[in-house]
């Protein structure tokens, strides 16, 4: 990818993002804020304001708070994650007794581990059994199949053996407070959903991806909602603000970083974009490919990316993401019922309760 504008801003002082406009908001409590654990990383700042901040806006009871101290850098090992976290982090959740079923990091908190696995996924599955990794492990490709992959029901960690983890992050402070913000501000919008095609993209597993955009497609038009796709090989760039999106970032051969910062999101949109290193870091950068913390400082509520290469089994399955998330379901339930592969690359940003279309 060509220089980020985003990130370049930033760095600059000179970036004022939607991030900054919307007013912060508190509405009655949800249910399921008894059901969340907030990780804070008491040797941050960073993560100890956005803690806070979501402990706050979402009403969450102050036992369900994690302090811990570990690195604030991105990058850590796993036998560090054992020594300072995994422990206390153990012992914690046997304290909550079962009542946990959603896990919240926070920016400042490490991302990922040297040897490529991303942080929020290893902690996904930090307690389910030795059996059951072994028994859903697909020994070709040495990855833990998700039990929770496609189904249509409300998760339960007692049922299901791991954690849905999300995490609050972005370039700075604000953005990451603004995912919260967001999420409150929710509604119900029936769209657009984009689902921008790449031209280069239409052969072997790449096609097999893309050809479920069809069946995806179809099922939100048939439930009145508004769909928009491109074939071509320019981006598609709504001129309003979206509800949902799809695409293949800086793999699509029409990529264009200029198009790529002046997508706009609505309060409550989620997105997936098909890139392999697209959740690698959080910090303002240059290079390589597009960064899904651009689609946080430009409006979105949630969306996947990956820390180092998942290949394309991981990638979230276009026709169960919107399909869920517009019944209702959570924006943690929903990314993950449509992804496949447990404890390995994935990175899911954003309010794991965030859930506008609730009946």
């Amino acid at each position: 990818m060509v220089s980020s504008v985003a990130a370049l801003a930033i760095l600059t002082g000179s970036w004022a993002g939607p991030t900054a406009t919307l007013s912060p908001v508190v509405g009655p409590k949800d249910p399921l804020a008894d059901r969340v654990l907030v990780v804070i990383n008491d040797n941050s700042d960073e993560s100890r304001e956005v803690g806070q901040y979501y402990v706050q806006k979402r009403q969450i009871p102050s036992a369900n708070v994690f302090r811990v101290k570990t690195t604030t850098l991105e990058q850590s090992t796993v036998n560090e994650f054992n020594y300072d976290v995994a422990p206390s982090l153990r012992q914690k959740l046997t304290a909550m007794a079962g009542k946990i079923d959603f896990i919240v990091l926070t920016k400042g908190f490490p991302l990922k581990f040297r040897d490529g696995r991303g942080v929020d996924a290893y902690i996904s599955v930090l307690e389910m059994s030795t059996e059951s990794k072994n028994a859903l492990r697909n020994v070709q490709i040495q990855q833990i199949i998700s039990p929770y992959l496609g189904k249509d029901e409300k998760f339960s960690r007692s049922k299901y053996g791991f954690y849905l983890v999300t995490r609050l992050d972005g370039y700075t402070v604000a953005d990451a407070k603004a995912l919260v913000d967001r999420s409150l501000a929710a509604k119900p919008d029936r769209g657009p959903f984009v689902f921008d095609e790449a031209t280069n993209r239409r052969k072997d597993g790449y096609g097999k991806l893309q050809s479920q955009y069809g069946p995806a497609m179809e099922s939100l038009r048939a439930r009145g909602f508004s769909v928009l796709t491109d074939t071509e090989k320019s981006m598609l760039v709504p001129k309003d603000p979206v509800v949902g999106y799809m695409g293949w970032g800086s793999n699509d051969s029409g990529f264009n970083v200029d198009d790529y910062h002046r997508l706009r999101f609505k309060p409550g949109a989620i997105a997936e974009t098909f890139v392999s290193t697209g959740g690698r870091t959080f910090q303002p950068t240059t290079g390589g490919q597009s960064l899904i913390a651009d689609l946080v400082s430009q409006g979105v509520t949630g969306v996947k990316g990956y820390v180092s290469e998942p290949f394309l089994f991981s990638m979230a399955r276009p026709e169960v993401l919107f399909d869920r998330y517009t019944k209702g379901y959570t924006l943690a339930e929903s990314f993950y019922m449509a992804s496949p592969i447990l404890g390995s690359r994935d990175v899911i940003i954003g309010d794991p309760i965030c859930r506008p279309y609730r009946k």
